[in-house]
């Protein structure tokens, strides 16, 4: 039988980053085909690449589909060809309905009018095909997340699709919305639709995939046929994890006291989806000295539960207790969080962290104007020595504290965000992906930074999708899954395996 897609030699480069490196991939008509791998090995950007995201001539390598040599230039020619792409952010308009999203860019219409009784009927039709029951002119933002997922499906079944490809389909789903979903896959492909699953859930893995190909660091280390051999999931995370951590990581003296900060019974429910709890009883710890990691795959709550500590800035309905130093304080709002010794670097930088059209100098001082003002008036002169100081402390690459933060590299955008909530002058740091997207010199530095924090006797909490880096990194680890606490982990104890077996167990 001729493969349906062939993916050949696949080689994909970003600014100091190769983020695939001669990867092939062969997927077979009428087969689920399983892409695992840790956060950041490749997986979404070789579908970027197939789907035409990343158009042909941006990577090397040849992709053949239906036994012809693909060329992909924007996302209109594989869809063109059947290749339908859902990307874990649903690409759905909350404010139309679900009929209107269906056909958003492939409408059904005569001489340039939308016939609407055909778009409806068709829209019922493709429904009813993946088990909808909703009206078409419902709404897409008034139904839950489970059922736009559905409303995906349906909308590249209305595009005829021949290759559907699934990043992270079920990270958001509560688990009976989960096996509707699998089931879903399994009937498509009864009717012939070809499946690509990026998915982390290894027990969904083993249940729908016919053959699993694992990616680690931008290479395809294995391909394993379940039609062929027991496919378990400890062979999958071998493969998965496998890699050398040595030198990585700076060495520093351990001097761990008393509990800093104690967060217990926290509960977040979903800001929009009022039905939706998102954060479960959760409580940990942070001791003064002490390099905290919450581990997790995509979709466990991590950064709702830091964001919503931090002010409150994400969630509703939020109820627990917040101590530091064994007194209880009050973090409902940012400028209150930040009062009681709290900080937060978000994991979105470029969003919510920093004001790109600003200079560097105004960055830095923006979480503690205070501290360069007095009687409300700001101090530039000041301004500029305080962001000087941390321009030279922090090793910030810049001609001066006057250019603008967006014309810095990513690591050096990070160094900004961190000196601007160390003039805030913390006494817990709550930092999500810290690392992410910076080169491993950058990377280095941010450790060093972490680690002479801890010698002052601060606390750090260290969210990150990295596993080597948590293990690299901390002394003790909380394992997240599904908003709650599943495990935790001293550093002696911890390991990649120990820590996905957590997951997969809760």
């Amino acid at each position: 039988m001729q493969p349906l897609l062939e993916m050949r030699a696949i080689t994909k480069t970003f600014p100091g980053v190769k983020a695939l490196d001669t990867v092939n991939l062969t997927v077979m008509p009428g087969e689920i085909h399983a892409l695992v791998g840790e956060n950041g090995a490749g997986k979404s950007t070789l579908m970027k690449v197939l789907s035409g995201v990343y158009p042909a001539g941006s990577y090397d390598g040849e992709i053949h589909y239906d036994g012809t040599l693909a060329e992909f230039r924007k996302i209109a020619d594989s869809e063109a060809k059947g290749i339908i792409i859902i990307h874990q952010e649903l690409a759905l308009v909350p404010l139309l309905s679900i009929a209107e999203n269906l056909f958003l860019g492939n409408e059904r219409a005569g001489r340039g009018v939308i016939d609407w009784h055909e778009t409806f009927a068709q829209t019922e039709k493709h429904l009813a095909r993946v088990g909808l029951s909703e009206p078409p002119s419902r709404l897409v933002g008034k139904i839950g997340v489970g059922k736009q997922q559905l409303v995906e499906i349906a909308k590249a079944l209305a595009k005829d699709v021949r290759l559907l490809i699934l990043d992270e389909p079920t990270a958001a789903l509560q688990e009976n919305d989960s096996e509707k979903l699998l089931d879903l896959l399994l009937e498509l492909k009864s009717h012939g639709v070809t499946s690509i699953i990026i998915s982390h859930k290894l027990n969904e893995v083993r249940r729908v995939a016919d053959r699993v190909t694992v990616l680690r660091d931008g290479t395809a280390v294995a391909t394993m046929d379940a039609r062929t051999e027991e496919i378990s999931e400890e062979r999958i995370i071998r493969d998965m994890v496998g890699r050398d951590m040595a030198h990585r990581y700076p060495e520093r003296d351990r001097n761990i006291g008393d509990v800093l900060m104690e967060v217990t019974g926290w509960n977040v429910w979903h800001p929009e989806q009022t039905e939706r709890q998102i954060i479960s009883d959760v409580g940990f710890t942070v001791r003064k000295g002490e390099i905290v990691g919450i581990a997790g795959l995509m979709g466990a709550g991590r950064t709702e539960l830091a964001m919503s500590i931090f002010g409150r800035s994400y969630g509703r309905n939020i109820s627990g207790t917040v101590a530091m130093n064994g007194t209880p304080v009050d973090t409902s709002d940012v400028t209150r969080a930040i009062a009681a010794g709290i900080a937060y670097v978000t994991e979105d930088r470029k969003e919510l962290g920093l004001i790109l059209e600003d200079p560097i100098s105004r960055n830095i001082t923006l979480a503690n104007l205070d501290g360069v003002s007095a009687g409300g008036v700001l101090n530039k002169a000041e301004e500029q020595q305080v962001a000087e100081r941390y321009r030279t402390a922090m090793r910030i690459r810049t001609p001066g504290v006057h250019q603008k933060v967006m014309n810095l590299s990513g690591g050096n955008q990070q160094k900004v965000v961190l000196s601007k909530w160390l003039f805030a002058d913390p006494q817990v740091l709550i930092l999500d992906e810290p690392t992410r997207g910076i080169d491993v010199g950058a990377k280095f530095e941010i450790y060093n930074i972490m680690n002479e924090l801890v010698a002052q006797g601060r606390g750090v909490v260290m969210i990150s999708s990295e596993m080597p880096e948590l293990l690299g990194m901390c002394d003790r680890i909380y394992v997240m899954n599904e908003g709650r606490i599943v495990g935790e982990l001293a550093a002696k104890d911890a390991s990649q395996e120990r820590i996905m077996a957590h997951i997969l167990k809760n």
